[in-house]
């Protein structure tokens, strides 16, 4: 968990990963949205991969990045547990629905 808020301490990859909700982009499209060296960006691409945040995939010499967000989803449930704060999710609310929990579920939202 800490590679992850250590990724996402920084302002840049935190615009990377908003701009990767859009789907997936190319090193050249991330970076050309910055004004940063590529070695930056390619720091910043580094820091993201190694959180688990992005998968990479290269096709001769373009690298194209993909936003992993079940990685951040657990993250953020995770963090959010450490101070005992509940949070519902679409995919919570879908694994309740899929097991047969509808009831219980209706109960936590009244």
């Amino acid at each position: 968990m800490s590679r992850v808020f250590k990724a996402l301490a920084d302002p840049t990859r935190r615009k990377v990963l908003e701009i990767l909700r859009q789907g997936p982009k190319t090193a050249g499209e991330l970076s050309a949205e910055f004004e940063v060296s590529k070695p930056t960006m390619s720091a910043h691409f580094s820091t993201l991969l190694e959180a688990d945040l992005v998968d990479a995939t290269k096709s001769g010499r373009t690298i194209t990045y993909r936003l992993k967000i079940s990685v951040l989803e657990d993250a953020l449930l995770g963090f959010a547990q450490v101070f005992g704060m509940q949070l519902k999710t679409d995919v919570m609310v879908k694994d309740k629905l899929e097991t047969g929990e509808s009831a219980e579920l209706a109960k936590d939202n009244n």
